[in-house]
């Protein structure tokens, strides 16, 4: 049997911080090689992805993983305990960056994929995309993956995301969806001038400042049937004007969205370009506005996909897990485009911390939880 464990470490072991490829998905390819899945690397803007088969082309039935294997870089290395790569097992627990988010998520499918398709080979194919870039742009990851999918005629008719998903207990949370995201970036521009002839200047800030309260006071929704209230955060107001006399030609400012189905990135992109006119247009002032969307909300009803995650969840933990569609965003918002997703994982607290670890107990059933969706879904 693959030892999730094992595996695990192995992959802490390799270095692959967003972009690095590191040596992770050489090392899974060559596993999943082995145990007679047809590999191919779909490398991408200088990112390196696996795609992973086993079973016929284009089989009627086929069960999909999606995961990561980059990761965040490890910050101060000296505040670690434990060398971030090392993958130390101590107290009942993996250290190391990714321990958390995710490569005991990859392991822990990657080998419960193996375990079945050779103990038990099923009438299908068992697909696994997994990405090098989910901790960067995301440009080149999943989406290469599945762009590569569409033209060589590959096809999941279902996908669970191994992200971790649990905020304290395990098998207490699976992801049916996510929040949108945006950022849009503010540039309002003046007239430059003394401070003590402020008649001869035309001040960003006041025009700025109201803007960013008009945006920050209004309410954009109360919640959906599966969302909570969309939000948006201020998260910087700068002019860089080092002098106390001097009145700036400019400000700047960004917020960030997070918005719920009952709205898309076009509407709100609607919304702040006319609060930003009628700013212009009662200050004077110009107001030029970029938009940057990270991706749009979705949510995966519930239904047979979440039933049969919650049915394996119930059975190994005897936790039944809440169906949310909380936290930022994940590749999910990509494959949802393809098949019908869910994503659910081990607890994430530790995720991209100093000192990232994992209980050693969690790897192993979590691989037993796949396990049983494996086999429940090809039943």
């Amino acid at each position: 049997m693959t030892d999730p464990v094992a595996l695990t470490a192995e992959l802490i072991r390799c270095p692959s911080v967003t972009p690095a490829e590191g040596g992770a998905l050489t090392l899974l390819e060559g596993k999943l090689s082995a145990a007679g899945f047809e590999c191919t690397r779909v490398d991408r803007g200088g990112i390196a992805n696996l795609y992973a088969r086993w079973g016929k082309k284009g089989h009627a039935r086929s069960f999909g993983f999606n995961g990561h294997t980059d990761v965040v870089p490890v910050g101060d290395a000296a505040a670690w305990t434990v060398d971030p790569f090392g993958a130390t097992q101590k107290d009942g627990w993996m250290w190391g960056r990714g321990a958390t988010d995710m490569k005991s998520g990859v392991a822990a499918f990657a080998a419960a994929a193996i375990d079945f398709v050779t103990t038990t080979p099923p009438d299908g194919a068992v697909i696994m995309a997994i990405t090098g870039d989910e901790e960067g742009d995301a440009v080149d990851g999943s989406t290469a993956l599945l762009d590569w999918m569409a033209a060589h005629d590959e096809q999941m008719t279902a996908c669970l995301v191994g992200e971790p998903t649990c905020p304290d207990v395990m098998g207490e949370m699976m992801k049916i969806g996510r929040r949108g995201s945006m950022t849009a970036y503010f540039t309002v521009k003046g007239v430059q001038g003394h401070a003590a002839y402020p008649h001869r200047a035309l001040n960003p800030l006041p025009a700025m400042a109201k803007l960013i309260d008009r945006l920050a006071s209004h309410t954009l929704d109360e919640g959906t049937a599966h969302f909570d209230a969309s939000t948006l955060a201020v998260t910087t107001i700068d002019t860089g004007n080092p002098a106390n006399n001097v009145i700036p030609a400019e400000c700047r400012a960004t917020v960030n969205i997070r918005f719920n189905d009952a709205h898309s990135s076009g509407s709100i992109t609607e919304w702040l370009r006319g609060e930003a006119d009628k700013i212009a247009e009662e200050t004077g002032a110009t107001v030029e506005m970029r938009v940057q969307v990270s991706g749009e909300s979705f949510v995966t009803p519930p239904g047979a996909l979440s039933d049969l995650v919650s049915k394996a969840v119930v059975a190994e933990t005897g936790v039944t897990p809440a169906l949310s569609t909380s936290g930022g965003t994940s590749d999910a918002r990509f494959v949802k485009d393809h098949c019908p997703v869910v994503e659910f994982g081990l607890v994430g607290k530790t995720m991209h911390q100093v000192d990232e670890r994992v209980e050693v107990a969690q790897i192993t059933q979590l691989k037993q939880i796949y396990s049983r969706i494996l086999s429940d879904y090809f039943a």
